[in-house]
């Protein structure tokens, strides 16, 4: 047993217990209670000093906020300085949530009330007060708008509580792009101090709406601003005010350029998610850097009458012979680029989608280029020795391949034709015997070193990938098929599969002006813009010239002599050009594709064109000199006009 200290006597007698002046277990447990103090000490000094800085972090990014505004958009210039793209003021009201807390409560307070008062058992809960009295508050507030503006705008109430939920730092947007006339009444009449404010931003204007819509594209709300490395906050909650991005056209190609560089504010918010002004940072948006695009705005605005006049679907192009730079490009059916901002309407798309205006007909479009691709097969006759610069065939106005028999198109002249003149009167005997002779590989093989078969790279999405420079190989491969002369004389007269676009076509005859092979076209202005250089074409100047004057007489007195009407003509400007008519069976019967291309002037070429129009009726002649030429005319004669009035001022 434990051993005690013995009893001890008081004074009285009386038994008094000994007790030692110390417990062991008591000192263990005060041992314990000090070992817990310092842990705790030292906690609370690692969590006061060693970790600091992570609870400074934790504090700001609980209690601040990140705000960004995008930066407005660089503009859109043609070659002359003219404004293609550039951006107008954005009107919009809205209304400080953060102001009316007071309101909000007084509200709630009031509904509830209501409610006990009517004696209604089913009165709503406490959140869904809160958003009633939320909706009716900034109903009252729209109120007043539609008092000022006589509308009758309502609050959009699932709108709302998304923005009070997600966004309540921001502004709430009530209206957007109001009229500047609806601007200046409100500015007029709000007051100084009202929690409505008329909020101006910047949207996308296009001042010569359709001229030119599918180079230049179009913009769409962008809700995911990007945000650069230089702008402090990146660890706080960031709200974003609506930006804007590229999507087709320049305005998506060019879209990191011409966006601008986010700015915008930090602001210290209370609990409840309201911020307390002023900003403890702000940066101002910094706009994008404009584009000066190769456009010639008297160009674009003269192809685009001249198709506009005709009224059917087609494209043209018109390059800087020398540059590549392109000086106009039209694609019709088109749209309003003005009808996108703020937004596209659903009507809107449905018409422009109904009308087949989507499709940039230039870059996207793929058809049979006709009678155009006579040139290029007379330069592979040239190059292979098949053809010489005084070569003959003997039109009787048909030609037989096998069992096949295949028509000339001109049923006016018959007897020799040189090659001059097949080209001046688009002789298709002369292309069927000598194409024969050439061989498709041959052809091909041309084609394809001039670019045929492949995109052109210019700065524009979506660029068509699917053209076709048939050959046997292709044909077996593809459908399992031989290859027939009957294929080869569809091929030399640019029919049968052969598939290009018009930017195509008018690389091919710019580059013919030059002597080439290949055009590489921009639609990027340089002052100094270097010249193109690719392989030559490899004709002799007799060859050159018999192929050349053989286009100059298509102007003149052949399939394309509207030019020399009074509308088109311009004295002393010689034309080079080539007309094609080419066929697409359709269920609803055969429709005719129109085609003209060629350069100015022959002597020094300046400006090569494509064209290409649509026939939309089955069975109608739509020819090229009728309906693609006057589009080319209308071309020349604007360049030719503005290089005499420059000419002119250039004159001491």
């Amino acid at each position: 047993m434990p051993s005690r200290s013995p009893d001890l006597q008081d004074r009285s007698g009386a038994l008094v217990e000994s007790h030692r002046g110390y417990d062991p277990r008591l000192w263990l447990f005060h041992g314990v209670i000090v070992l817990m103090l310092i842990v705790l000490a030292v906690g609370l000094g690692y969590q006061q000093l060693g970790r600091a800085d992570v609870h400074r972090e934790r504090e700001t990014v609980q209690s601040q906020r990140r705000v960004v505004v995008p930066g407005p958009r660089g503009n859109i210039y043609d070659r002359e300085g003219h404004l293609l793209v550039g951006n107008r003021p954005r009107f919009a009201v809205t209304l400080n949530l953060d102001e009316l807390r007071s309101e909000f409560r007084r509200e709630f307070l009031r509904i509830r009330r209501n409610y006990r008062e009517s004696g209604d058992k089913d009165i709503p809960t406490a959140a869904q007060l809160d958003r009633i009295a939320r909706v009716a508050v900034v109903q009252r507030h729209l109120h007043v708008v539609n008092r000022i503006l006589g509308t009758r705008h309502r609050v959009d109430e699932t709108k709302l509580e998304r923005h009070y939920r997600q966004s309540r730092i921001l502004p709430f947007l009530l209206l957007e792009d109001v009229s500047a006339a609806e601007y200046s009444k409100l500015l007029e009449q709000l007051p100084v101090r009202s929690p409505l404010q008329v909020y101006t931003s910047s949207t996308r204007f296009y001042p010569h709406g359709r001229l030119a819509a599918h180079v230049l594209g179009y913009t769409a709300a962008d809700d995911d601003v990007e945000v650069g490395e230089s702008m402090p906050g990146a660890e706080l909650p960031t709200f974003k005010m609506r930006g804007s991005v590229g999507r087709n056209g320049l305005e998506a190609s060019l879209d990191e350029r011409l966006q601008g560089i986010a700015g915008g504010a930090i602001y210290r918010v209370d609990p409840a998610g309201y911020r307390i002004q002023p900003p403890l940072e702000k940066r101002r948006p910094v706009q994008g850097a404009d584009i000066v695009a190769s456009l010639d705005l008297d160009l674009q605005k003269a192809a685009d009458a001249q198709m506009t006049e005709i009224g059917l679907a087609g494209a043209a192009v018109a390059l800087d012979v020398r540059t590549g730079e392109v000086l106009a490009l039209v694609s019709k059916p088109d749209y309003d680029l003005n009808a996108f901002t703020p937004r596209l309407s659903r009507d809107t798309a449905a018409d422009i989608n109904a009308r087949g205006a989507w499709l940039n007909r230039a870059t996207q479009g793929l058809y049979p280029p006709g009678s155009t691709f006579k040139l290029l097969t007379a330069i592979a006759g040239l190059r292979s020795g098949h053809i010489e610069a005084n070569s003959v065939a003997e039109c009787t106005g048909a030609y037989r391949v096998g069992g096949r028999t295949f028509v000339c198109n001109n049923h006016r002249d018959r007897g020799p034709v040189t090659l001059a003149q097949s080209v001046e009167k688009s002789c298709n005997v002369f292309y069927y015997d000598f194409g024969l002779k050439t061989g498709i590989e041959t052809i091909a093989a041309e084609a394809r070193r001039h670019g045929l078969h492949e995109p052109t790279g210019i700065e524009l999405p979506h660029e068509a990938r699917g053209m076709l420079v048939p050959d046997p190989e292709w044909k077996q491969r593809r459908r399992g098929d031989r290859w027939f002369p009957g294929d080869t004389a569809n091929v030399s007269i640019g029919q049968g599969d052969l598939s290009l676009t018009p930017l195509q076509m008018a690389c091919f005859v710019a580059s013919l002006a030059r002597g080439e092979t290949i055009t590489r076209p921009t639609l990027l202005h340089q002052a100094d813009a270097p010249r193109q250089q690719s392989e030559r074409d490899g004709l002799s100047p007799a060859e050159r010239a018999a192929l050349i004057a053989g286009m100059e007489a298509v102007t003149n007195t052949g399939t394309g002599r509207i030019l020399q009407t009074p509308r088109f003509r311009v004295p002393g400007l010689r034309l080079a050009g080539k007309t094609g008519t080419a066929q697409k069976r359709t269920p609803e019967g055969t429709i005719n594709f129109a085609w003209f291309v060629g350069f100015v002037p022959v002597e020094n070429p300046q400006v090569a064109v494509a064209v290409i129009i649509e026939g939309d009726t089955p069975g109608e002649d739509v020819a090229g000199g009728r309906y693609a030429a006057p589009v080319a005319g209308a071309i020349f004669k604007a360049w030719a006009d503005k290089a005499a009035r420059q000419s002119t001022l250039a004159t001491p």
